[in-house]
């Protein structure tokens, strides 16, 4: 019992700074939350990490948080994914009720839109940086390139919805293995 308060604690205080300080949403805080739980924390190895990112981007919900809950659930049960999520959340929260009492204020401001400008290209490089680093780590096999592509093509030249994407491209990996499976128990 000791221990997962202990959890919950540093659950807290790990994800309120990465919602603190990571702008841009899910995506940009996704390279923080494998630093603090993967390098710093030990909580998690990569590999794991990879398989929580593509259980999270394809469960309801947006993909930081879902990743927060998964952590918090498998530190501390229920109540260390109660804490995360809401950790994670809580500084938005503030910020977003802070910056609605002063929005016309904000949106008139040339200064205040240069800084959202500047953020604007810090966050798409550490969604880069987040693609090219996971996209290191992922098996490397022509069917993972193919379904790279398919799914690329389908996001991006298509009206497809994402969610289909990911679903189908699931139902391909499954079936995909359940074949190799199969080939290697044949040998």
């Amino acid at each position: 019992m000791k221990d997962k308060l202990r959890y919950i604690k540093e659950l807290f205080w790990v994800f309120f700074r990465i919602g603190l300080f990571t702008f841009g949403g899910g995506y940009a805080m996704i390279p923080l939350i494998e630093r603090e739980i993967v390098e710093g924390k030990k909580w998690i190895d990569e590999n794991d990490v990879l398989d929580m990112l593509a259980i999270a981007e394809s469960t309801p919900g947006p993909l930081a948080v879902n990743t927060a809950t998964f952590v918090g659930y498998r530190m501390a049960g229920v109540a260390g994914a109660a804490m995360a999520t809401f950790a994670l959340a809580l500084p938005s929260v503030v910020i977003i009720c802070i910056i609605s009492l002063f929005i016309t204020q904000f949106q008139e401001n040339q200064w205040f839109q240069y800084v959202f400008k500047g953020i604007r290209s810090g966050v798409l490089v550490l969604m880069v940086n987040a693609v090219i680093k996971f996209g290191k780590k992922c098996p490397r096999h022509i069917t993972t390139y193919v379904l790279l592509l398919a799914a690329f093509a389908l996001a991006v030249f298509t009206d497809i919805d994402i969610a289909f994407v990911l679903l189908g491209a699931g139902i391909i990996g499954i079936i995909y293995r359940v074949i190799f499976a199969k080939e290697v128990l044949d040998k």
